[in-house]
């Protein structure tokens, strides 16, 4: 039942040269979808993938990401490999990737600022790192089961008996964590910059 996570802060653009290699390498149905994207958008959505593709490569020994689809309630899975589930997660700068033998979900977000009006409304929050570490918790728990994001908007339930929830170590100026049914603590993250994981 472990967790094993990995991290890429992305400080840098990408070149021409990366875009198409990371492109090459993700599914032809995500890659559709982030073509849609406007340029300025593609970066961290296409690192995610690739860290993904890293993660898989290191934890399996697979040489590409399997085929990818999506539950009715929308969470992506591999079809062909019911039992490794994954989650990704970006955010201006950095991603975060997680695999497990059992449903999992993760968030990683760049702390920036937030009016006291909307940290009291949506967490209760009077500091911008509270906010975004409820903020993380809930959506790595609506991520875990799938349910929509409008599930985070309401006020944040208790954990549920077996729901375990782990405040993780990325970079600094980030808030990430990890949703799961694990009573093991995660391992390390595994932290790469742009360049590493190229």
């Amino acid at each position: 039942m472990a967790i094993d996570l990995w991290a890429a802060r992305l400080e840098r653009p990408l070149t021409e040269q990366e875009t198409a290699i990371m492109l090459f390498m993700m599914p032809p149905e995500r890659r559709e979808r982030l073509m849609r994207l406007p340029e300025e958008k593609r970066r961290e959505p296409l690192c995610a993938y690739m860290i993904l593709c890293l993660a898989l490569r290191q934890k399996y020994g697979w040489k590409a990401i399997p085929e990818i689809q999506r539950s009715g309630r929308g969470k992506p899975y591999f079809p062909g490999h019911p039992d490794v589930h994954f989650n990704i997660s970006h955010t201006s700068g950095a991603v975060l990737v997680g695999l497990s033998d059992q449903p999992i979900g993760v968030d990683i977000e760049r702390l920036r600022p937030v009016t006291q009006r909307t940290m009291r409304r949506l967490a209760g929050a009077i500091t911008e790192e509270a906010f975004y570490q409820s903020w993380v918790r809930r959506e790595a728990r609506a991520k875990r089961e799938g349910t929509a994001i409008a599930t985070m908007m309401r006020s944040e339930s208790p954990l549920q008996y077996g729901e375990y929830y782990y405040e993780l170590d990325t970079f600094p100026g980030y808030v990430a964590g990890v949703s799961t049914r694990c009573k093991e603590l995660p391992g390390e993250v595994r932290k790469y910059s742009l360049d590493e994981m190229l």
